[in-house]
């Protein structure tokens, strides 16, 4: 773990901007949208908004919505493999009512919040770079509502990369590593893993030990 000071808060973070479920900025996911919704006229084919406990410590953050997950339900990691695991353990660690994410059910988090780096489905779920960069004032706001001392769970390299950049810094300044920690400003902690995906989980990278033990982590630093 990073025990050393936290950095001093970056003057680019700072940017006043909501949820807006309208947003066409990127256009070549504004027309995939179209496209998709196309196919599947009940899918939710917009923006997907960040889900849980308003004020909650820990702010999980994803990739982008998937194909037939949260870009079909409006709620992330919800309609897809992706979302097996995560509500799994979140259910089992206390931050969640129950152990599956349907669409149009009950389910609540407790001192929880999940959100991605990139609001809109991508092709191939693959967003390009400028995505990710046009995307991330809305997460420099999501992060900016973490209490102090918040914890930020990053799922994969990618949302990694666009949290330490949300904050100003460089990536390669403090890289992804699973189960890593580092301390960001106002004394909250990021902690990153593997991404909970089809791929990630069947292959074995990412199994339910190395997962519980991340959100142990999660637990014992929210304590």
């Amino acid at each position: 773990m990073n025990s050393s000071k936290p950095p001093r808060r970056p003057s680019v973070v700072p940017v006043d901007t909501r949820y807006d479920p309208a947003c066409t900025r990127c256009p070549r996911l504004a027309g995939f949208l179209r496209e998709v919704k196309n196919r599947y006229p009940d899918y939710f084919c917009r923006p997907v908004p960040q889900f849980g406990h308003q004020g909650g410590r820990l702010l999980i953050v994803g990739l982008a919505p998937g194909l037939h997950g949260a870009n079909a339900t409006g709620r992330p990691f919800t309609g897809d493999h992706a979302g097996i695991m995560l509500y799994r353990t979140l259910y089992k660690f206390g931050f969640a009512s129950a152990s599956v994410s349907r669409q149009g059910d009950k389910l609540q988090l407790f001192d929880c919040m999940i959100t991605n780096a990139v609001k809109c489905l991508p092709p191939a779920n693959k967003p390009i770079a400028a995505e990710v960069n046009t995307c991330r004032p809305f997460l420099v706001r999501e992060l900016g509502e973490l209490p102090h001392q918040g914890v930020v769970l990053a799922l994969g390299k990618l949302a990694h990369d666009s949290v330490i950049r949300a904050f100003g810094f460089k990536p390669t300044h403090m890289p992804f590593r699973h189960g890593g920690e580092l301390m960001l400003p106002e004394y909250r902690t990021l902690i990153s893993s593997y991404h909970c995906s089809r791929y990630n989980t069947q292959t074995g990278r990412l199994t339910v030990e190395m997962f519980e033990k991340v959100f142990a982590q999660v637990k014992s630093l929210m304590a």
